[in-house]
């Protein structure tokens, strides 16, 4: 059985008093019930060392991530935060490919395999996003483009590396507009996904590989799409900036 993997992406929200007050009360509400979830922040990188020592002086189960690295190794790169930096600060896992970073960021299958192996050259877990816009869905390419997403990075990995991968799915039309995929679109698109996994790497690793679904999940929607076979967690966005919104759906 698969461990339900709630995390929630924080993206450029929160001041810093706000963040560590987010964290305090998700420490206090979820902390003594996460025998069956995982729970994974990812806040903004300033944050990361002192979210990391937050947690660690609570003995909090609650693992946190970095919203994204740099391609690079360590170097004369300004503004870049490297895989080796993000470990040290105290993170398990990164976030990569997502698709506001596909998209405001142009980064391609290219970069996004680079980030990938700094990633896990580095000891950090990663959640690889990939996901179609509406134009995609509405031509019926939405199949073609999340495979093209998943070969370009996910092909050439090892089974070791394939231990410390996380696969989310993005409905990049259904992030921020309100709209959300069906449970039986995210659960269409999940099977395909694990399909995929297990001709790459076989009925082992489809079978555990999780598989979260990133596409506007709330409390009064979190249910339905968690109780889909195929869907193993949630992405949150919106919501997981709201202490209650987000244990609601870690409830859930």
């Amino acid at each position: 059985m698969r461990k339900k993997l709630i995390a929630g992406n924080w993206k450029m929200n929160l001041d810093f008093n706000e963040a560590m007050t987010l964290i305090a009360e998700l420490c206090e509400a979820v902390d003594g019930n996460l025998d069956q979830k995982d729970v994974l922040i990812f806040p903004p990188a300033l944050y990361t060392r002192h979210a990391h020592e937050f947690l660690r002086n609570a003995s909090s189960g609650i693992q946190l991530g970095v919203q994204d690295v740099a391609a690079t190794t360590d170097g004369a790169f300004t503004g870049e935060v490297s895989a080796s930096m993000a470990k040290v600060a105290g993170a398990d896992y990164a976030l990569v490919g997502h698709s506001e970073r596909r998209s405001y960021f142009h980064e391609d299958g290219a970069v996004l395999l680079e980030k990938t192996k700094r990633s896990l050259e580095h000891g950090l877990n990663v959640v690889f996003c990939c996901g179609e816009v509406l134009e995609d869905r509405k031509s019926g390419q939405h199949f073609d483009v999340v495979e093209r997403q998943l070969h370009e990075v996910l092909s050439g990995l090892n089974n070791s590396e394939w231990d410390q991968i996380t696969i989310a799915y993005e409905p990049v039309w259904a992030i921020g507009t309100g709209e959300t995929a069906t449970p039986e679109q995210a659960q269409e698109m999940h099977a395909f996904i694990r399909n995929w996994v297990k001709e790459q790497q076989g009925d082992a690793r489809a079978a555990v590989v999780r598989i979260l679904y990133g596409g506007s999940m709330k409390p009064d929607n979190a249910a339905a799409l968690l109780q889909q076979p195929d869907v193993d967690g949630g992405l949150i966005g919106g919501a997981s900036l709201k202490a209650d919104q987000f244990t609601a759906i870690i409830s859930a």
